[in-house]
């Protein structure tokens, strides 16, 4: 439990240093003006951040520009460590098939997720990014729209089954890896 909240916890700052590297990269770049509402509130949110790697960076001869860069491939160095010592404590215990079961699932629910995003902005089966997603959930998601019925609301339908697919593997995965 407490190692599955400290997962958690360093992908959400990994993601967290995504988002603050974006945003500083977009504001610094010029692609967000610094001055309009949103510009302010990206550098407002960001230059705490990114002031003492930018002043590291300026003393080493690098561009500042990159601040938010060199941000993100620490979090994502720091992350993949974590994932390779993890790898490593489940293979000297025992517990490499639950690794992998458990990646496995994860894998499964961010493409649910991303097929979910697709949908909404018009992404379709057939684009070549969205292939793999589709060939992902399609044996989750199909015989579950078979059985569960679109909601519909007016002119409008709602698909449950990849809500009904995520809590499916919420609800039934753990109880399968307390059996390995």
């Amino acid at each position: 439990m407490l190692l599955e909240i400290i997962r958690y916890s360093v992908f959400a700052l990994f993601v967290g240093a995504a988002a603050v590297a974006a945003g500083g990269w977009a504001v610094r770049t010029r692609r967000v003006s610094p001055f309009s509402p949103l510009g302010r509130t990206l550098r407002n949110a960001t230059d705490p951040i990114l002031k003492p790697i930018e002043y590291r960076l300026v003393r080493s001869g690098g561009n500042p520009v990159n601040a938010g860069w060199w941000l993100f491939g620490m979090s994502l160095a720091q992350w993949i460590v974590g994932q390779l010592s993890r790898v490593s404590y489940a293979a000297r215990g025992g517990g490499l098939l639950r690794l992998i079961v458990s990646y496995a699932v994860q894998v499964l629910q961010l493409a649910i997720i991303i097929r979910v995003i697709g949908s909404w902005m018009g992404v379709g089966r057939y684009n070549r990014w969205m292939r793999p997603v589709y060939l992902l959930t399609d044996w989750i998601l199909e015989p579950l729209r078979r059985i569960i019925p679109p909601f519909a609301m007016g002119d409008m339908a709602i698909d449950l089954s990849p809500l009904v697919a995520l809590l499916l593997l919420w609800y039934v995965v753990p109880r399968l890896m307390a059996l390995l």
